[in-house]
């Protein structure tokens, strides 16, 4: 019997079982294995993907994070971790998955990626532009305590009561819900911290969460810069392990101060949309996502 075609083999939802193959999948194409951020996209997110016909695992595979009041009608819908594993590259296999997915199961709904230079030509044929750019740091925090930030801009750890305000804050500032996902930080992260002003209002929350020997400081809002700066500081603070974050190249100010404090560029990915000129929201208080892959 013939075997069929890579772009014939039918294409299956994923659940949190599948989780190693996912982390397999990623290991395969010489990213880190991440199986902690597969099991948060995985559980908060759909998977898609096509099982290896040879047997081993996956050919393919990623995931979609709906945003909205309504899972059935999201607002937004975020693409990422889209991979296909080497021995199946080239193949139209990941065409094929990215097609399926934006016009049969999101058709009609607005989405974003982050596209490394690698992907960009696909996603630019299925319909995807560039709406803005986001540059990835790594390095050793290098504390200042001089800095006045962390004087004037207090932040705490937040508490169970802290959560329905931090959901309150991601919508205004994000534009559309995801309480599916916020709810999931204090299990997910390491720490959260929240800022307050002087009247005891909410001007930004900021998490960091372990992904193999990194840590990464996201999703990171903030107010101003000062608020920003601060937030990571006290993060980087309950760390020894290198940090890593992908900041929004419009704030110039912070990539500038992360820079200063010991984190080096890594790479740029592009901020891409369809069916939508942009991202909803403000940007100027969006600094660092959660994990692109997410939105």
């Amino acid at each position: 019997m013939t075997p069929p075609q890579l772009t014939e083999l039918p294409i299956r939802a994923l659940t949190v079982d599948d989780l190693r193959h996912c982390a397999d999948l990623s290991e395969d194409r010489g990213w880190p294995r991440e199986d902690h951020k597969w099991g948060l996209l995985l559980a908060a997110g759909n998977g898609y993907g096509v099982d290896a016909p040879d047997g081993r695992g996956l050919a393919a595979a990623c995931v979609v994070t709906r945003y909205g009041h309504t899972k059935a009608e999201p607002e937004l819908a975020a693409i990422g971790m889209v991979l296909v594993a080497d021995r199946y590259a080239r193949q139209g296999l990941g065409r094929r998955l990215m097609a399926y997915i934006c016009d049969d199961v999101l058709k009609g709904v607005p989405l974003t990626l982050h596209a490394t230079p690698y992907g960009r030509p696909l996603y630019e044929e299925l319909g995807f532009d560039t709406t803005g750019r986001a540059e990835m740091l790594r390095g050793t925090f290098r504390h200042d305590d001089t800095d006045p930030a962390t004087a004037t801009v207090p932040v705490r750890p937040a508490t169970a009561e802290d959560i329905s305000r931090i959901l309150r804050l991601d919508a205004e500032v994000f534009g559309t819900d995801r309480t599916h996902l916020i709810t999931r930080l204090p299990a997910f992260t390491d720490r959260l911290l929240v800022a307050e002003d002087s009247a005891g209002e909410l001007i930004g929350y900021a998490a960091i969460w372990p992904n193999m020997e990194t840590h990464v400081i996201g999703p990171l809002i903030a107010r101003d810069q000062a608020t920003a700066e601060a937030l990571v500081a006290g993060l980087a603070a309950t760390t020894e392990r290198p940090l890593r974050t992908d900041v929004d190249v419009r704030h110039e100010e912070l990539l500038a101060w992360l820079k200063d404090r010991g984190l080096d560029s890594v790479a740029f990915n592009a901020v891409m949309t369809r069916d939508t000129t942009g991202l909803p929201g403000d940007w100027t208080r969006r600094w660092a996502p959660l994990t692109v892959a997410a939105g």
